[in-house]
């Protein structure tokens, strides 16, 4: 069984559709899989309670299907920091629940690969004195980085490389994703900018997803390779 937590270099930065991208790859091998977001803001009222969307999309590239609960057991309604949105909900989320969680997750639902998504970026808060980064920082995860591509990546991207290597973790790969429209694959400032981050980012590039009208995993898990995923780690 082999677990990745997956970071982005900011809010939106393509986190989900990266991690369903990858799981969806990883299941045409086949292998088995399971996505999980712990945590997640910007949740819908339905009939059978609150549902996150990037939630749903990882529970979709799971195989041995999943409860939703198991996936995401702390949702929340409004689309604010979750740390705040847990603080409204009148719940406090610590690194010790989240983990124990995590870890009976992980025991009673083992797979050749695991991604565990976090919110944000690596220094978003999990409450008043602890990070999202200190999850994977407690469970000793290596760490996917998806970086969005946009004005400004190139620095977002270098400083939370250096974030996770500073923590003690390893880089494992990342995946670039084109959050800007403007940012466009053709020019030929884009390829400078991804030959930049190959030089500066010290771990393989998974791949780079364009930007793509009405993106899903299927579409996006084309431009992705679980080559050096799979030669680094036994799945």
């Amino acid at each position: 069984m082999t677990v990745y937590f997956v970071t982005g270099t900011d809010t939106d930065a393509g986190k989900t559709l990266a991690a369903s991208a990858l799981l969806y790859a990883a299941r045409q091998l086949p292998l088995t899989t399971l996505g999980l977001k712990p945590i997640a803001s910007g949740s819908s009222i339905t009939p059978e309670g609150l549902r996150n969307s990037d939630a749903l999309s990882l529970q979709a590239q799971s195989t041995l299907p999943v409860c939703y609960a198991t996936v995401n057991p702390w949702a929340f309604s409004p689309a604010i920091a979750p740390h705040l949105a847990a603080s409204e909900a009148g719940q406090h989320i610590s690194v010790s629940n989240v983990v124990a969680a995590l870890t009976a997750t992980l025991a009673e639902n083992p797979r050749d690969l695991t991604l565990i998504e976090g919110a944000g970026g690596w220094r978003v808060p999990l409450n008043t004195c602890e990070d999202f980064s200190a999850l994977p920082h407690a469970m000793k995860l290596p760490v996917i980085l998806v970086v969005g591509l946009k004005l400004g990546c190139l620095n977002h991207a270098r400083l939370t490389a250096e974030a996770i290597s500073n923590d003690g973790l390893a880089l494992a790969g990342w995946i670039g994703s084109v959050v800007d429209p403007a940012f466009s694959t053709e020019q030929a400032r884009f390829h400078a900018n991804i030959e930049r981050l190959k030089n500066a980012l010290v771990a393989p590039c998974l791949g780079v997803i364009p930007h793509l009208a009405d993106a899903d995993a299927a579409q996006a898990h084309g431009y992705l390779s679980l080559s050096a995923l799979l030669d680094d780690h036994s799945l």
